[in-house]
């Protein structure tokens, strides 16, 4: 199993949320890319990076951050946040994004996802983010009426490889991942499913590869230092 740890960018700013309330954020690091560096020496070999500011504009202000650590890190980057074009999907990996991450546009315009998956295959991921079950979008800031196993089942019809799934409501908890809803992603469709939101304790790795889920990312959990990424990483390896 892959352990991502992950940077979300706000006004340039390593920053973490509260279930995705854009009030609640925080810094929780001076340099986005000694963070990323000390990732790298943990052992990590992706990282996930998500512009705030992007998912709720539908703009890439904090672009040149990514293709930064992407360049001169050593680490693989997966990058989602405001990306709702086929161009933009275009200038992330042209600039050395190893897969970029489709998020509201899955709901509102899939042909945006069918287009770019048949263009840059497995260099695609769709983030299915749930409230009670349902797909939330824009940010977080609108709640939609399709339930996230209906989603990913479409997404996989469309040629999908990767799905990053997120209970917002533990979020930026440390409460522990949803495994019941896990679960059921993981057994309703083929994709390679990454979870995200919630991650606490070395449990949670050893629970989410239980599950035989491709991977976890790991944010809060990592800054507030109640999971070891080195520990993390092995524990995945095993």
């Amino acid at each position: 199993m892959v352990i991502l740890p992950a940077i979300d960018i706000k006004d340039g700013k390593c920053v973490r949320l509260l279930r995705g309330d854009y009030s609640t954020a925080h810094t929780v690091a001076e340099s986005y890319m000694d963070t990323a560096l000390k990732f790298k020496a943990a052992g990590a070999e992706w990282i996930h990076m998500v512009d705030l500011d992007g998912a709720k504009d539908a703009n890439q202000p904090n672009k040149d951050i990514f293709v930064d650590v992407a360049e001169n890190s050593g680490l693989k980057v997966e990058v989602g946040g405001g990306i709702r074009t086929l161009d933009t999907v275009e200038m992330y990996l042209s600039a050395g994004i190893s897969r970029v991450i489709i998020g509201s546009a899955a709901v509102k315009n899939p042909d945006l996802v069918k287009f770019a998956v048949m263009e840059y295959k497995d260099r695609i991921a769709v983030g299915i983010d749930a409230k009670d079950g349902y797909v939330a979008t824009e940010g977080w800031l609108e709640q939609s009426d399709v339930h996230f196993v209906e989603l990913a089942r479409e997404m996989e019809r469309v040629g999908v490889k990767y799905i990053i799934f997120t209970d917002i409501s533990r979020d930026g908890t440390l409460s522990g991942v949803n495994l019941e809803q896990l679960k059921a992603i993981n057994e309703s469709c083929g994709c390679n499913i990454i979870a995200s939101g919630g991650v606490h304790l070395l449990k949670d790795i050893t629970d989410c590869k239980a599950l035989g889920l491709y991977g976890a990312i790991c944010g809060k959990s990592i800054y507030q230092g109640t999971l070891d990424l080195a520990q993390a990483i092995e524990e995945a390896k095993e």
